[in-house]
């Protein structure tokens, strides 16, 4: 398993979990030869003295126990969670560097299981399973040390019972590896529907569907619950075979040993010695035994987890990869063509223009004609199937993604906001910006007297995703954000479809004078012709195609398509959010 390689990070914990389990382990194999001491040359002789020593030698062995047990409980539990904290990280980390696309196929819900529950069961195994699997296996070899040493015949029939027990144990573990990995990944599917259900309560009520999701719900709990039983039947049949032999050693050991004893070939404190050793090493292998399910749900989750840990970054930084350190905003497409991770078609097919610098760009479309996927190559959040994307002349791949990604802000159709106050989401790339700068940047966006006129003005919390504010004001808080950052190239994505239209005529007046006070390239991603009236140049796209390029006038004259959309927008009302 991965994860026991982080313990090599924590070794000194670790060392000292292993060393308490040494010595409770010597400490466990002493108290069998102080009862064979006490009954041999104590209680047999009527030696009181002998007694007494015995006596004060167990209370010290037992205190030993328990400081050592202690010991190993608390060195173990703090290994675990450090390698925890270590994998809580190290999935945080990596996804967050994981690319467009591998988002794009996987599960949220699968994602968050992965980082809780599934840690969750490494954790476990590595501060309670893991200490009592090592601690059985060094218990089963040293007393079946001390067991030879005292008697050997009779050992060697009380040890023929551990191989079948871990032939049982080894059978039970191949089969059901992967039901306990079936178990993770339903209650992932499990928590998927808490997840949307959880986000889409008001479209639920809304449509009255509480039965149906309620239905939905348990019809997966059903399954998850019909799995769990399913590996108690998996342990309903290993276990009692593990349990006869136990009572058959038992019964060997009574039986041999008590004819030696009558023999005397064995004392009775040699009997009651071995016997307790007896029952030591059948303590391991029933700790064996009940580990097995948690070795196999922890082995279940670590290849989920390390699923995440050791996926392909697929966009990153390629070798000798330069900063980008001077934006000049002159961007090429040379015959782009662009096919989404696992689709069939081709989103773009052979894109290729030139802008200018400080050009305001407008890129118009039906829907899923591909405007958002060539403002997604811009910034790398995915790489093209052929061709290249270049800005003043270099190919986007040949810079750092962190210096690319610096000089260009972004404003999604999609406005997604983080708890917190109003402030910290404006100021969200830019934390130690001076509220100046985010009151100048609300003023551009038209959103500072509806932030002034709360109670709490700036320092207003946000609920969870912006709740409780409308579109239009999410869609502003995100344009102030972008505006805050030190961008050279801008992109609006449609970011003006959540306002009404006097708001979207005065966040454009207020764009329209950005872009004149700096370097800046503007995109802007549309379906209403009302903000793409007046770019410098509008790139129309049909079907992945560009097909058309020029002025609003040039256009009007030379595409029936941008007269056809045009059409559409006159006839069909606009009603404000």
């Amino acid at each position: 398993m991965q994860a026991l390689g982080s313990l090599r990070y924590h070794r000194f914990i670790s060392l000292g979990a292993f060393l308490s389990l040494l010595l409770l382990t010597l400490t466990n194999a002493i108290t069998p030869q102080l009862f064979r001491w006490g009954i041999d040359q104590g209680i047999i002789k009527k030696d009181l003295q002998t007694i007494f020593q015995v006596a004060s030698c167990m209370v010290l062995v037992s205190i030993g126990r328990g400081l050592f047990n202690f010991g190993q409980t608390f060195w173990a539990e703090a290994a675990s969670q450090n390698v925890a904290y270590d994998l809580r990280n190290q999935i945080f980390t990596k996804i967050q560097n994981l690319s467009f696309s591998y988002h794009d196929r996987t599960q949220t819900s699968q994602l968050l299981t992965r980082i809780t529950s599934d840690i969750e069961q490494i954790r476990t195994f590595i501060g309670t399973t893991l200490v009592q699997v090592v601690g059985a296996v060094v218990i089963l070899v040293s007393i079946a040390i001390i067991l030879l040493v005292m008697n050997w015949q009779l050992a060697l029939i009380t040890l023929s019972a551990v191989p079948i027990a871990g032939f049982l144990l080894a059978q039970f573990f191949t089969k059901n590896i992967n039901l306990f990995g079936r178990l993770q990944e339903q209650l992932g599917d499990l928590n998927a529907v808490l997840q949307e259900n959880l986000q889409g309560i008001r479209i639920v009520k809304a449509f009255v569907r509480e039965s149906t999701e309620r239905s939905r719900y348990t019809m997966l709990n059903d399954g998850l619950v019909a799995s769990n039983m399913q590996s108690i039947h998996a342990i309903r049949n290993t276990f009692p075979f593990i349990f006869l032999l136990s009572n058959i050693m038992t019964l060997t050991v009574v039986g041999y040993g008590g004819a030696a004893v009558i023999g005397g070939k064995f004392s009775i404190g040699e009997l009651v010695a071995f016997n307790s050793y007896q029952l030591l090493i059948i303590q391991p292998i029933l700790l064996i035994g009940f580990a097995s399910p948690i070795i196999s749900q922890a082995a279940a989750s670590a290849a989920r987890v390390y699923e995440v840990v050791d996926a392909e970054i697929e966009i990153r930084d390629r070798p000798g990869a330069v900063p980008f350190n001077q934006c000049h905003g002159r961007i090429t497409f040379e015959n782009v063509h662009f096919r989404y991770p696992g689709a069939v078609n081709e989103a773009l097919k052979g894109i290729s223009f030139e802008t200018k610098p400080k050009e305001l760009i407008a890129i118009l479309g039906m829907t899923g004609s591909g405007k958002s996927t060539i403002m997604n190559l811009l910034p790398r959040f995915y790489d093209v199937t052929h061709g290249a994307v270049c800005i003043d002349g270099r190919d986007v791949r040949d810079l750092t993604l962190e210096s690319l990604r610096s000089h260009i802000g972004i404003v999604f159709q999609q406005t997604t906001l983080f708890s917190g106050t109003i402030r910290d989401n404006i100021a969200y790339a830019v934390p130690d910006a001076p509220i100046e700068k985010v009151i100048s940047v609300a003023k551009m966006a038209y959103i500072h007297e509806f932030i002034a006129s709360l109670p709490d003005g700036y320092e207003t919390i946000v609920g969870e995703r912006g709740v409780g504010l409308s579109g239009g004001q999410k869609q502003r808080i995100a344009i102030a954000r972008t505006l805050l950052t030190d961008y050279h190239i801008l992109i609006l994505d449609d970011s003006t479809s959540a306002v009404d239209a006097k708001t979207a005529a005065q966040i454009q007046e207020s764009l329209d004078n950005l872009i004149h006070c700096k370097t800046c390239t503007t995109f802007v991603i549309a379906q209403r012709l009302s903000t793409v009236h007046n770019a410098d140049r509008i790139l129309l796209m049909d079907k992945g195609h560009l097909v058309a390029q020029g002025t609003h006038d040039e256009l009007m004259r030379n595409s029936p398509l941008y007269g056809s959309i045009l059409e559409s927008q006159v006839a069909t009302p606009y009603i404000p959010s």
